[in-house]
């Protein structure tokens, strides 16, 4: 049967179910002409007549009988698919998969994953951590959240928090005491920091520094130890192993309650923060617009508090 063959079946079928036309053409929101048409049709490519028609009732041949014997359960089958994808268009349900950095995890997704999994029981999460850059369409992801740098510019960009988010360079208060405050990031040559390594590459990262008057600063640092996962650094600093610098974001709560120091404040640069980014322009199923209201409710609360 070729694929224009399939256009009369669900007529077909309504009429043969009800021995109407107008109950067909009702459930249909066609008129009885229309059905009444669309039936012929298929009628004549397959070269049988299936219903035989008077001004008073309707009734299948035996070719019809045989027909719908047949094709009744298969456009079962396919009604029960499409209300299947209608379910998943209604509600927020089925599996998520997100590809995430691991700091973009530490500072939006872990703080909200239980009230998250808790508000809608029916959505499943997949998540993966990877600090490298992630063909999310190709590796089969519905989204991903990285810094905004970094997000493919056919991609579709949400914001999650601030729209730029800045560095902070911290220590803590006993590996002050013992090592000195720098005053200038040229002094970071004689300290004890905690390097950052990327995960793609295996490059170790030069620590970048602007002021506010537009002066630029690279600065190959040295230390004890080199991690690749920021919440081991913003350990080993806490611990007073050495300086950390990472997202002021990150750190802002240990630097409120006094166990992390903030320095050079005046050296720190600023790129745009983070963002869900995803393939499609259309049709975001429920399950990702759930989840980004609620995760971008939940940034916007952290970044104003």
């Amino acid at each position: 049967m070729q694929r224009d063959q399939l256009d009369g079946l669900l007529a077909f079928v309504y009429v043969a179910e009800k021995r109407s036309f107008t109950a067909a053409a009702a459930r249909l929101g066609v008129s009885p002409s229309a059905v009444s048409q669309t039936v012929r049709q298929l009628e004549q490519k397959l070269g049988l007549r299936l219903l035989n028609r008077t001004t008073r009732s309707v009734g299948l041949t035996e070719a019809g009988t045989r027909f719908l014997e047949r094709v009744g359960p298969a456009v079962g089958h396919l009604l029960a698919a499409v209300d299947d994808l209608s379910d998943l268009r209604d509600r927020p349900s089925g599996l998520l998969r997100l590809n995430l950095s691991r700091i973009a995890c530490a500072m939006l997704l872990e703080p909200v994953l239980s009230d998250f999994l808790r508000a809608y029981p029916e959505i499943r999460l997949d998540v993966a951590l990877d600090d490298g850059f992630v063909d999310i369409v190709k590796d089969g992801f519905d989204a991903g959240i990285r810094l905004g740098g970094t997000v493919e510019r056919d991609m579709v960009a949400i914001r999650l928090g601030p729209e730029h988010i800045g560095l902070a360079l911290v220590g803590s208060p006993d590996y002050l005491a013992r090592r000195g405050r720098p005053e200038h990031p040229r002094d970071l040559a004689a300290h004890d920091c905690v390097r950052h390594r990327f995960v793609t590459s295996g490059v170790i990262w030069r620590w970048e520094f602007e002021h506010f008057d537009g002066e630029t600063v690279q600065v190959a640092v040295d230390g004890p130890l080199i991690a690749n996962d920021s919440s081991l650094t913003v350990r080993a600093a806490l611990d007073g192993i050495g300086l950390a610098y990472t997202l002021d974001a990150y750190v802002a709560p240990h630097v409120a309650s006094g166990r992390l120091v903030r320095l050079l404040p005046d050296w720190s640069p600023r790129f745009p923060g983070f963002q869900l980014y995803h393939p499609g322009r259309i049709g975001m199923p429920p399950k990702l617009r759930a989840f980004v209201d609620f995760i971008r409710e939940r940034a916007a609360a952290f970044a104003s508090g």
